[in-house]
């Protein structure tokens, strides 16, 4: 939703608030995670967003921290079975997270089969819900056309989902397909897409401030952000 001030105006801790601080690369060490985790809680960001083998590692850092704990489910790809989508969601619920991020399967949207992408996502979503564990569902615009974002929202948010997102910034189409992830207007249609009746998160090369705080001004409610960009995008330096 629009904030309630511009957010060239805001202080250092609000920026941060916008911020999923993304911990994410497959070939991270424990220490690099750990690192990474806190680095997130210094800048105070709203959650770090970690693998699920990272849960035992970031928990115990940002416990009695004003930062989260965001898991991705099935990620980046978002090919796996419903049942083993929710074996997952539930391994992590049960390790103990605030928030899950999960990838749609897009080769079923780009195939038009969204009865069975709707059917998916509840199924994850649900258990989510249950825990109050709110649900970020992944679209991967990078990879779909404009109608196909459209309608994959709609069975998002038919399904329960608590944010629709722009990209994992992991597609391996990208040699192929032009990866602007969150761009300006890549957001204000998925905005246009919710209509209010659930939340968005931009993610994918956001990586300066000046398009941060013009998505903050556009209306985003969270931003995932790559571990190198959080302190450019909150004016830290580098």
């Amino acid at each position: 939703m629009k904030p309630p001030k511009p957010a060239a105006q805001m202080t250092v801790a609000e920026l941060a608030a916008y911020i999923d601080h993304s911990v994410l690369k497959p070939d991270f060490t424990p220490d690099d995670i750990r690192r990474e985790v806190a680095a997130g809680i210094a800048y105070g960001c709203r959650t770090v967003c970690i693998n699920p083998a990272s849960i035992g590692i970031a928990n115990p850092l940002c416990a009695d921290t004003s930062t989260g704990v965001c898991v991705v489910v099935d990620f980046p790809f978002g090919c796996s079975t419903t049942p083993s989508r929710v074996a997952q969601t539930h391994d992590v619920l049960d390790a103990g997270v605030d928030e899950v991020d999960i990838v749609a399967n897009y080769g079923r949207i780009r195939g038009g089969d969204l009865h069975s992408v709707e059917d998916d996502l509840r199924a994850v979503i649900d258990p989510c819900h249950a825990a109050g564990v709110p649900v970020k569902v992944i679209l991967e615009t990078d990879a779909l056309t404009k109608p196909q974002i459209r309608d994959a929202a709609e069975a998002a948010i038919a399904a329960g989902a608590d944010f629709i997102k722009s990209s994992t910034g992991f597609y391996t189409g990208a040699n192929q397909h032009a990866s602007p992830g969150a761009s300006d207007d890549m957001v204000a249609f998925l905005i246009e897409c919710a209509a209010g009746r659930c939340q968005v998160k931009g993610s994918g090369a956001i990586r300066d401030r000046a398009h941060f705080l013009r998505l903050i001004d556009a209306g985003v409610d969270r931003m995932g952000i790559g571990y190198r960009s959080t302190p450019v995008v909150l004016g830290l330096g580098v």
